[in-house]
């Protein structure tokens, strides 16, 4: 008896290991029943920003104290499922992320507070809105930005094909609802549109959700991003007149974010 029962075992575990990278998707998002647009990935993006309680910070980033450890947005009850959701669902099966959550690694251990760096999930944010707009296997999911900014670069050079994402100059095109606008960090943070594709470096992306008023005083977009503050934050950054993230020649508009790159969606503008 104990051996029938470790054969359909050992069959499912298979079958498993075959299964599809997105099989764990709902059926809405993985066919997909509507077309990925730009209104639906903003529409979803918008959709966790208010789940997480509608919180903006427009201060210069790593400024903010850091919050007490028993009140980390991420480690809460009721949101630390939620950013194991984006790893389950933003990450492709059988990956070793999509087993964490906001405070447990992939034996469901807890790790401590202070190691919430070695488990980032704004990338897999990104990756999780992108899935359930209905993005299907145009969109390199993964738990890095750089991942997607690389393919992003590759697809501008002619030497990738087939993606949903296309690198843009910051001082050349200006954001629509539901790009990526992203920039270096730490050892990175001075990386450049010139650099890309590069190896994999820290980086961090924000969804576009709102573009400024034509003739606007102090245009700006409205952004928002995943492990910002540990939670899924608004933030607004300053544009040029014509929506663009950065002047002629590449200058800089506000030196707390320097941007490097636009991943332009490949959607029809809303």
């Amino acid at each position: 008896m104990r051996r029938a029962r470790v054969l359909p075992f050992a069959l499912a575990a298979a079958l498993a290991g075959c299964a599809a990278p997105d099989a764990r998707v709902p059926p809405f998002a993985r066919v997909p029943y509507e077309p990925i647009s730009r209104r639906t990935i903003v529409a979803i993006a918008l959709r966790e920003w208010r789940l997480w309680g509608e919180r903006v910070d427009d201060a210069p980033p790593g400024t903010l104290p850091a919050q007490p450890s028993g009140r980390i947005p991420e480690r809460e009850p009721g949101l630390w499922q939620r950013v194991g959701e984006y790893w389950w669902l933003g990450m492709n099966t059988g990956t070793t992320e999509s087993r964490w959550t906001g405070k447990h690694d992939s034996e469901g251990r807890v790790f401590p507070a202070d190691r919430g760096g070695d488990f980032a999930w704004s990338a897999a944010f990104v990756s999780y809105v992108m899935r359930i707009a209905g993005a299907g296997a145009r969109f390199p999911y993964a738990d890095a930005h750089a991942t997607y900014i690389d393919i992003a670069a590759e697809e501008a050079r002619g030497t990738a094909h087939g993606w949903l994402v296309k690198a843009e100059l910051p001082d050349a095109y200006a954001p629509e609802p539901g790009d990526l606008i992203c920039m270096g960090r730490d050892r990175a943070a001075g990386i450049t549109f010139a650099d890309l594709p590069a190896p994999l470096f820290p980086a961090h992306c924000d969804i576009v959700v709102g573009v400024p008023v034509r003739g606007a005083a102090d245009p700006e977009l409205t952004v928002v991003g995943g492990n910002v503050d540990d939670a899924v934050t608004m933030k607004h950054v300053p544009v040029t007149a014509d929506g663009r993230l950065a002047g002629v020649g590449g200058t800089v508009l506000d030196p707390r974010y320097p941007w490097m790159v636009v991943v332009r969606l490949r959607l029809a503008a809303p």
